[in-house]
């Protein structure tokens, strides 16, 4: 996995973008510009431009959606230096693409320069008991170091102009992002406050990059995210877990390229691929769970989820039906840190949003609640909630349960430990939080659910269930 050596790891953080990051009646969106809260309920259906599927794959694998990076010859410099695994191969990678790591892509600039940049598998690829599964979610990427001291490495293995001037933009905007994107730990995502700094240093109408803030930055401290399964994007009205992202999905998703795409016009080029991106995330299926399921125990699972779950997450096979629904923080009582910044302290992101190329066919439109995710291949999402705070399904389903300190097992190898008995990650209980930390390694490691945005309350509705009810739902969370 590239986030396992210093450079795929710095390469990383300029992809970490995803807008506003993975249930409002049809009669109230809310009026652009403004965080008036949709009325929480249903998420009504917004018209999506059709797309090419297979292009859309090729294009997911190939193309480049960030424009700026590392020149190759000094990658492969410093890849002679500290060579290590890069990982599963991924079938369909072309050319020079198939020699990299997957989380990375090669681009040729304009002016000749060869350059490896990110794409978006460093968020959405992972490997769970050794298999790569394309769409996932990357729950162990380490976004706790400080990219200035390896971009710092970097710089003496650039040579001449061209790939000095490259170096430079790439670099160069990344010291200005670093603050932005640093994590309290290991595994979550900052995708959500990158974006909005992106938003600060760049001119709404011509999407020109600005060193100064045009507008007020977000707080330099991330809140943390889980990344979510591409696969549940065919069945979603809105997209992030606020549900603010309304309207035209690929204009949505596009906004990941926006630390390198400065103008109008090179936004528009990206817009005509992305939408056959768009059409291939819509049609990717979820992962099969790879082992033994007690069937007639998942029979009595079913009709468990069927009287308790399907209100809020639908149901599911050939007939199935997902309701798309905002739940208010009152009743799902899950952290309600990073909902009520969303809704309370980004009108001035909304109105950036809305007076873009991008809020040309998409809106946003926060609401102050957490969207009910599908839970299609739900075995394979562990951590569990927006937050990563809960590692376990069986966790998930006994709230008292939860550790209040913890960190992800690990083999001898480093390799986290699937847990096939309560569906998730096994997990080390931690005594202390980070303030009891001895290094910062184990600082960065330890989930301390007593910081801000990283609790891993609510969502106690599994609490009423005997030992026994639970285990069938589980067993029948298996076969989603």
């Amino acid at each position: 996995m590239c986030e396992g050596f210093s450079i795929g790891r710095v390469l990383a953080v300029v992809l970490i973008i995803a807008p506003l990051l993975t249930c409002c009646d049809a009669g109230d969106r809310g009026e652009p510009g403004t965080s008036r809260k949709p009325e929480v309920g249903l998420i009504p259906a917004y018209p999506q431009r059709p797309g090419d599927p297979d292009n859309g794959h090729d294009a997911l694998l190939n193309r480049p959606v960030v424009t700026c990076g590392l020149p190759y010859r000094a990658y492969a410099k410093a890849r002679g230096v500290a060579a290590r695994d890069p990982g599963p191969p991924l079938p369909g990678r072309a050319g020079r693409n198939a020699e990299l790591p997957y989380g990375l892509t090669a681009y040729t600039t304009p002016s000749g320069v060869e350059l490896v940049t990110t794409n978006c598998l460093v968020c959405h690829a992972a490997t769970v008991e050794g298999q790569l599964i394309l769409g996932l979610g990357n729950a162990f990427l380490d976004l706790t170091g400080d990219p200035l001291l390896v971009l710092e490495s970097m710089g003496p293995l650039v040579a001449g102009r061209l790939e000095t001037t490259a170096w430079r933009r790439w670099s160069d905007r990344i010291a200005i992002l670093a603050d932005y994107l640093r994590t309290e730990t290991v595994g979550v995502n900052s995708a959500d406050n990158l974006t909005l700094a992106l938003m600060a240093h760049r001119d709404p109408e011509t999407l020109a990059w600005s060193d100064r803030p045009l507008i007020e930055p977000p707080p330099a401290r991330p809140l943390p995210l889980g990344v979510p399964p591409w696969w549940n994007l065919r069945k979603k009205h809105a997209m992030f877990y606020n549900g603010a992202g309304r309207g035209d999905h690929a204009r949505l998703l596009m906004h990941a390229s926006a630390i390198c795409t400065d103008s109008v016009p090179e936004a528009l080029a990206m817009d005509a691929w992305l939408v056959d991106v768009r059409a291939y995330l819509a049609a990717l299926a979820p992962p099969r769970y790879p082992h033994s399921i007690d069937r007639p125990l998942a029979a009595r699972g079913y009709r468990l989820f069927q009287s308790r779950c399907k209100t809020c997450h639908g149901t599911y096979g050939d007939d199935w039906r997902y309701p798309n629904k905002l739940i208010a923080l009152g009743k799902v009582g899950t952290d309600p840190a990073l909902a009520r910044a969303g809704f309370w302290d980004r009108d001035r992101f909304v109105d950036w949003f809305q007076r873009s190329f991008y809020g040309e066919l998409a809106e946003v439109s926060p609401g102050l609640g957490y969207v009910a995710p599908p839970l299609d291949g739900i075995w394979a999402t562990a951590p569990y909630l927006h937050n990563d705070s809960v590692p376990t399904l069986a966790a998930l389903l006994e709230s008292p349960t939860r550790p209040r300190y913890w960190e992800l097992a690990r083999s001898d190898a480093g390799l986290p430990l699937y847990d096939r008995e309560g569906v998730g990650w096994r997990y080390l209980r931690l005594r202390e939080g980070k303030s009891g930390a001895m290094s910062w390694e184990a600082r960065h490691r330890a989930y301390d659910t007593t910081q801000k945005g990283y609790g891993n309350g609510g969502h106690a509705f599994g609490d009423a269930l005997d030992p026994q009810q639970r285990r069938a739902l589980i067993e029948y969370l298996k076969t989603l």
